[in-house]
């Protein structure tokens, strides 16, 4: 029987640089939509405020929990983003998160050998904590966006050899 870890968990409570690496919460600077933010998790809390709200532009600004806690005061009724209002949790709200995550993945090298690296593992999302049924990405979705980014990764990388 093989001790060997068969999967990763992708968050800021990972035991492996990777794990942490690839979460949304570490401070990790990319452009989407030729705006700056501090994060992906940034990113993710602003959105559920209003284009109107000044708390949105500074949970851009923001990582890890910080950006969490100001996101938490959002009342979630819906996910704003080029002046529409996406239902909250909904597929195209998903969808446009998974655009920002690319984004970021696509602008740093780094973060796309640290996710190549995890070929072969399973990847998973454990906080710890019970996944709260108002969360803006679930654990399911987000290790699916990122598991088709690295298959997108390694087809890339095969298809240059």
């Amino acid at each position: 029987m093989s001790n060997k870890t068969t999967f990763l968990n992708i968050s800021s409570t990972s035991a492996d640089w990777r794990g942490l690496a690839l979460s949304n919460f570490g401070l990790s600077p990319f452009v989407f939509h030729d705006m700056l933010f501090a994060s992906v998790e940034g990113f993710i809390q602003g959105i559920k405020f209003p284009e109107s709200d000044p708390r949105r532009l500074q949970a851009f600004h923001l990582s890890g929990w910080d950006a969490k806690q100001l996101g938490d005061l959002a009342d979630r009724s819906g996910a704003y983003w080029n002046r529409q209002c996406l239902p909250y949790g909904s597929t195209q709200h998903h969808q446009l998160i998974e655009s920002a995550i690319r984004a970021r993945i696509d602008q740093s090298v780094g973060l796309q050998r640290a996710l190549l690296s995890t070929n072969g593992l399973e990847l998973v999302h454990d906080t710890g904590r019970a996944e709260a049924p108002t969360t803006s990405l679930p654990a399911i979705v987000f290790c699916r966006i990122l598991t088709a980014i690295r298959e997108e990764l390694l087809c890339a990388r095969l298809a240059a050899s």
